[in-house]
């Protein structure tokens, strides 16, 4: 599998365990985002609310497990990164992050790569604190 490239969001879901759609109100139900795995381990990472007019302040949303936390409708960060192409995951550490808490945090996602178009999904915590699975589908464009 090739991470290598620039990644476009094409899509952003949170669903509970019964199938359920939640939207994140920190980064809204369509965020744009762009993702960057170079081939040297490095990537970086920007989503921001497409409307950013009506933002959700940082002490209203939780940083909740495997997942950084946004701030004004922001979230960005970056660091280093492994695959494991047995297991269809990447694993990436923090080196820096807009959350001063998420600063050194590992994450690991299940991925799918199929030719151009990437699949990631995590499980994470909505902001009502129910579990969810949150699937991230990108395009490359670069």
């Amino acid at each position: 599998m090739s991470l290598v490239g620039s990644w476009e969001l094409i899509s952003r879901f949170d669903h509970t365990a019964t199938g359920e759609q939640r939207v994140d109100p920190a980064l809204g139900a369509d965020p744009i985002a762009l993702l960057v795995y170079d081939k040297s381990g490095h990537f970086a990472a920007q989503f921001m609310k497409r409307d950013r007019s009506r933002v959700v302040e940082p002490s209203a949303v939780a940083a909740s497990q495997n997942n950084s936390r946004a701030q004004g409708g922001y979230d960005a960060y970056f660091g280093t990164y492994t695959t494991d192409d047995d297991n269809n995951t990447v694993t990436q550490t923090l080196t820096g992050a807009l959350s001063q808490e998420n600063v050194g945090q590992t994450l690991t996602r299940e991925l799918n790569v199929l030719g151009d178009e990437l699949t990631i999904q995590l499980q994470t915590v909505a902001a009502s604190g129910e579990p969810v699975t949150r699937t991230l589908r990108w395009k490359r464009v670069g």
